[in-house]
């Protein structure tokens, strides 16, 4: 079952400095039927004016991955904590038992990211952050995994998350197929960053969602130049 989630379907919020698209419900973006996916608990797809950002806020029991698509956003916490991403690069944030921190777009540019939390496997754990490179040509081949919590990638180059659940990447060439097998009790949350792909039959446009479920294998065919980015959870 792939279910398309449109970009024109998405809850929404303008903020000025600040305009999100969210794939499932949050803040004031309610709706029963879109709660999350497995242990996928929010996707925001966020646009932040130079200059401006997010003021000291807190997190607890949450698995935080932020793949920056344009700009940059710098980070800092109460743990001591200070960072850049920039554009393909991605940070985690394991919220643990608490943690404060801030995001500010510092650039002359628009920052844009997608914000990716996912619910832990279990409460408490201790809260630290991460960021890393990532270059675009490393998953010009298949997907890349860029963070992880599932046992066969312990010790990979992925950033760690106590989640079993994975976030990946591809960038793909127009009419490159890339094939993924998807074991069974796993789901899967496609979004193409950029480009137009084909998956099992299903086109998705730029930013628009596809939940996946109850599908071995996913053949993923580039409309046009593409880059993908995709969480891979239990169910």
């Amino acid at each position: 079952m792939i279910e398309l989630r449109p970009f024109a379907t998405l809850g929404h919020a303008d903020h000025g400095w600040l305009r999100a698209r969210h794939h499932f419900s949050f803040a004031g973006y309610r709706d029963a039927a879109r709660m999350g996916w497995g242990r996928l608990r929010v996707w925001n797809d966020d646009e932040i004016a130079p200059g401006t950002g997010f003021d000291p806020h807190g997190h607890r029991d949450m698995e935080i991955v932020t793949f920056v698509r344009a700009g940059a956003i710098t980070h800092r916490d109460n743990l001591g904590n200070k960072g850049r991403t920039e554009a393909g690069d991605v940070q985690i944030m394991s919220a643990g038992t608490g943690i404060v921190h801030a995001e500010y777009n510092l650039e002359p540019v628009e920052t844009r990211i997608f914000q990716i939390w996912i619910l832990p496997d279990r409460p408490g754990g201790a809260p630290r952050w991460g960021s890393r490179r990532f270059p675009r040509d490393r998953h010009a081949a298949g997907f890349e995994i860029l963070a992880s919590g599932r046992a066969a990638d312990s010790g990979s180059f992925a950033l760690p998350i106590d989640a079993d659940a994975a976030i990946l990447a591809a960038t793909l060439a127009p009419g490159q197929t890339l094939r993924h097998a998807l074991p069974a009790g796993r789901i899967a949350y496609l979004v193409p960053a950029s480009g137009s792909v084909r998956v099992n039959g299903v086109v998705a446009a730029t930013r628009d969602g596809l939940a996946i479920r109850d599908e071995t294998q996913l053949e993923i065919v580039a409309q046009d130049a593409a880059e993908l980015v995709m969480v891979e959870a239990a169910a």
